[in-house]
């Protein structure tokens, strides 16, 4: 009897806890209503377009569907082939890393350091550099200009520029030779990669408070690069997560330009990627259940990605 007593008394305060706990965050909802109401449009879609989808393909990666009959559970069974059995989707895989892993890390250093020269300029001249460096990346019909550029005979302007300058005597077939496949579509993507992120960039250095930079010539700033690191960098974090993030995922979901440039599927799949494998087989063969499970993995990939991102900018001049 003792012992239960002791029991039972250790559990009350714990409850009386919680509910103390519910009761001011009840509170503090209730004092902040006009904020959450403001935020719940929001919430609510990117609830139902964003967090529901993603569960729902996280549960048919685990089933059979063919959008003709009911989903049918089989365990792993789409995992298991996506890893062992399928050869397409492994060279899917090491082509988006090569990608990703070049064109992430160039294009985000390119935006900053682009954002980061803009910024000393006037602000009429300021206005129009930035306007020049982002519009590649809401051009609608760019693709057009590299495959001219690009072009396999010789009026393309990339192998009439070699054959003049000596440097080869026949035309290069730049898009059908899975040699130079992947080199175009990373040279395009980098010519288009001052989007979103270069934006965020600029608006952080813009609103960056002038009175850290001079307290910082005053506790011993010598240099624009000391000011850069101790000061900027760590101003800017919110922008650089940001950035980080947006330059991954594009990196990490390319399509377009491979379906594009290279075709649909491209020469040996040379510009394969997963979001191209996850089109043939989510819009093409409708294997949903598959197509699920390739989406899932990319998912992962991507989550895991920003994650470790992010805890290393995190460090920026602490």
């Amino acid at each position: 009897m003792r012992a239960g007593s002791i029991e039972n008394k250790a559990v009350l305060p714990v409850k009386g806890a919680k509910r103390f706990q519910l009761s001011a965050l009840g509170k503090e909802i209730y004092r902040n209503r006009q904020y959450y109401a403001l935020m719940a449009p929001y919430m609510i879609i990117f609830f139902i377009f964003t967090v529901l989808p993603v569960l729902a393909s996280l549960g048919i990666s685990f089933t059979y569907f063919n959008m003709l009959e009911p989903p049918r559970f089989i365990g792993w069974q789409n995992y298991s082939r996506l890893f062992l059995n399928d050869d397409i989707f492994l060279i899917a895989l090491r082509n988006t890393f090569y990608f990703a892993i070049i064109t992430g890390p160039v294009s985000y250093f390119a935006c900053f350091v682009f954002a980061w020269i803009i910024n000393e300029l006037p602000p009429k001249i300021r206005a129009v550099m930035t306007l020049v460096f982002y519009a590649p990346s809401i051009s609608g019909n760019v693709y057009y200009i590299w495959q001219i550029i690009f072009s396999g005979d010789k009026y393309g302007f990339a192998n009439s520029l070699l054959i003049r300058l000596g440097i080869i005597l026949e035309p290069i077939l730049w898009l059908k030779d899975e040699k130079y496949i992947m080199t175009v579509l990373i040279i395009v993507q980098l010519w288009m990669s001052l989007g979103t992120s270069f934006l965020a960039f600029i608006a952080g250095l813009q609103s960056l408070d002038r009175s850290l930079i001079e307290a910082g010539a005053v506790d011993g700033i010598k240099n624009r690069w000391q000011e850069l690191w101790y000061i900027v960098l760590p101003s800017m974090r919110p922008q650089l997560l940001f950035g980080a993030v947006m330059q991954i995922t594009n990196s990490l979901a390319v399509a377009d330009i491979s379906v594009a440039l290279a075709g649909f599927p491209s020469v040996n799949y040379a510009g394969h990627t997963v979001v191209t494998h996850l089109m043939d087989y989510g819009t093409i063969r409708f294997e949903m259940g598959y197509a699920s499970a390739i989406a899932t993995v990319l998912f992962a990939i991507m989550l895991g990605t920003n994650l470790i991102t992010q805890k290393l900018l995190r460090k920026i001049g602490g």
